[in-house]
């Protein structure tokens, strides 16, 4: 019986179309952790910082880019970097009040269509080409989350997080909503449909925080710090320790002498009305 013949041009092709494949296929793995390199390496140095996520399509004159600002600011006086996606509108804001404040303002930058990022107020810029290692160098150096109102891009990144901290992937960190009004709705869903349906545990809405005023979120960072830093330094690295514990010895030390001036002017309106 006569052999068919193998038409050895058409394995050559797709010998060589299967090499080009794998070609596109490695580059893209050597890409991946290049970007991840280069987010653990540059980013060591900023820990321990807060990201704040919110809408890029609002102007400097709406009312959540002024408490943005004014968070970025207070965080950046107090110690904190902040870290953002690097674009406009609230990301923007808070990277202004961290760099005026003279801290670390941080954005993590990514190509996007209709969005042309914000780097003028960054003292450390970094751009990415995959999402998924951008959102890890969102996380990874920070102590909290504050979650102004946005849209997909936003909400991806709070239910994200709320996804890791309800699998134990992620140290249970403050996450606070801005706006008591605009997260209420969306509040009441989750907890009437999700916990109420149990489709979530109970425990995956605990770190949520709700306020109105860059003050407040302020202060359930600096409690949440003091009372669980025990626990959050032991997922720290070794350098990373060593920066927290020296905030939080100076959040303690700056309370301390609050407390006294305030028993200081106590005791002096006694003394006057006696």
């Amino acid at each position: 019986m006569k052999q068919k013949k193998k038409n050895h041009h058409y394995l050559d092709y797709r010998i060589i179309s299967e090499l080009k494949v794998k070609q596109g296929d490695l580059w893209r793995i050597f890409k991946i952790m290049s970007e991840f390199v280069m987010g653990f390496d540059e980013l060591s140095r900023v820990a321990p910082g807060v990201t704040i996520f919110g809408s890029s399509r609002i102007s400097q004159d709406n009312e959540y880019y002024k408490k943005s600002y004014e968070l970025g600011y207070m965080l950046g006086n107090e110690g904190y970097s902040v870290i953002t996606g690097g674009g406009p509108g609230v990301m923007e804001a808070a990277n202004k009040g961290a760099y005026e404040s003279g801290a670390i303002s941080v954005g993590l930058t990514i190509d996007l269509p209709d969005e042309e990022p914000s780097r003028q107020y960054h003292t450390l810029s970094l751009n990415f080409d995959f999402f998924f290692v951008r959102k890890v160098m969102l996380v990874r150096y920070s102590v909290a989350f504050v979650i102004f109102p946005g849209g997909f891009g936003t909400f991806d990144e709070l239910f994200e997080l709320l996804n890791l901290i309800h699998t134990k992937k992620l140290y249970p960190y403050p996450v606070i909503l801005f706006d008591h009004v605009f997260w209420e709705p969306i509040l009441k869903f989750l907890k009437d449909e999700l916990v109420g349906r149990e489709f979530i545990l109970p425990r995956g809405l605990e770190s949520i925080y709700v306020v109105d005023e860059p003050s407040e979120a302020l202060k359930i960072i600096n409690n949440f710090l003091i009372e669980r830093y025990a626990s959050i330094l032991s997922h720290m690295h070794p350098v990373e320790r060593m920066r927290t514990l020296k905030l939080v010895r100076s959040i303690k030390n700056k309370m301390s002498f609050s407390n006294s001036a305030i028993t200081e002017e106590k005791n002096q309106n006694e003394k006057a009305q006696t």
